[in-house]
């Protein structure tokens, strides 16, 4: 596996997913036998995956289960949540108790950890002295939303590995530059993006919406240049991106990444959106769409909401199955509705195509 490699898969059963895709490019072949290898959810506070705010306890358990029957023994998950919660208590509610007693691996609240001082460029902070032990690090950030930084995923999600004076800190300092100088102390050695359900906007969660996929590649830069495509978002729109490819944490030119989509969802979702985002929804005409290209379609329509754009949609737009082989006026999404006069291509179409296309 290169690091300009990003792999994508979909569909709603996770842990099969993720231990498919990780035998597939062998990832235990790049892991020595006796590595320390630590995995890093998103669990920012005590909220079920279902709310669109942590990782997913099935793709821990198929990551571990995976590299258990590739003969790894010592194998650790840490996290620190936000502050004001309780990490033990997000260990309980999302289900990863039940986890690391199936698999006897521990968990670290890093919360109780020591740290050590580093200093990168002119910012100096305190970084968690269990992550420095490690021989193999794996993030498993969450695909969502962010009120503060537009996105949270692979770059974000390691703020979860600093003290919480440090969080509160990083929050004075602007959060994108600290964000991206952390990045260089505590590296990945691989990434897992969680797209199953994300939040639409807030990093804890609440408006969920089903994308149904699973990202993974080695560099944190370019995996989060291509979550924020799917999002809708440019890259200035998360400065973090620009600024860690500008002190060598990463490459975000998707232009030369080795993309390999495994499936396409086919899937028709069965979950109803909710009310808290029915303002968006309203705009769709929808038959039997798969959640990776209706999750597209939220995401865009948000991002034209918030530049004012929405109200100025003429019409519906169509999505889904249930209009393959229909030739219509209008404008439909995806490859469904390849015969509409207006039609956005993609299976499933990323936020930012969308957003381009109906801007023009």
């Amino acid at each position: 596996m290169q690091n300009n490699d990003l792999y994508v898969i979909y569909g709603d059963q996770p842990k099969k997913m993720i231990m498919h895709l990780l035998d597939d490019i062998k990832v235990a072949d790049e892991i020595p036998k006796d590595s320390l290898i630590g995995i890093k959810p998103n669990l920012v506070l005590a909220k079920p995956a279902t709310s669109g705010a942590t990782t997913s306890p099935e793709i821990i358990a198929g990551t571990i289960e995976y590299l258990q029957s590739e003969g790894f023994k010592n194998i650790i998950i840490l996290e620190s949540s936000w502050i004001g919660d309780s990490t033990v208590r997000s260990f309980r509610v999302c289900g990863y108790e039940d986890i690391a007693q199936k698999y006897g691996v521990e968990l670290v609240d890093l919360k109780k950890d020591s740290s050590n001082v580093f200093e990168v460029g002119d910012i100096s902070f305190d970084v968690c002295s269990k992550m420095l032990k490690l021989d193999y690090m794996i993030n498993v950030p969450v695909l969502k939303g962010h009120c503060q930084t537009n996105m949270t995923c692979a770059l974000k999600n390691i703020k979860g590995c600093i003290p919480d004076r440090e969080k509160r800190r990083f929050h004075t300092l602007g959060l994108h530059k600290p964000i991206a100088y952390l990045n260089k102390v505590i590296e990945t050695d691989l990434v897992i993006v969680d797209g199953i359900m994300g939040d639409l906007c807030y990093e804890e969660g609440g408006t969920p919406v089903t994308m149904n996929r699973i990202i993974i590649g080695k560099d944190p830069v370019l995996v989060d240049s291509f979550v924020a495509e799917i999002m809708g978002y440019e890259l200035e729109d998360v400065p973090y991106i620009e600024i860690a490819e500008e002190i060598g944490v990463g490459i975000s030119d998707l232009n030369n990444a080795n993309i390999t989509e495994y499936n396409k969802d086919e899937k028709i979702r069965n979950i109803d959106p909710p009310r808290s985002i029915k303002h968006l929804t309203e705009h769709i005409e929808e038959k039997e769409a798969c959640s990776a290209c209706y999750g597209s379609l939220v995401h865009a329509l948000d991002r034209l909401h918030n530049q004012g754009l929405l109200n100025k949609l003429e019409g519906k737009i169509h999505i889904g199955q249930g209009f393959k082989d229909s030739q219509c006026e209008g404008l439909g999404v995806g490859k469904c509705t390849e015969n509409f006069s207006n039609h956005i291509k993609g299976c499933p179409p990323k936020a930012r195509d969308i957003i381009k296309f109906i801007k023009k």
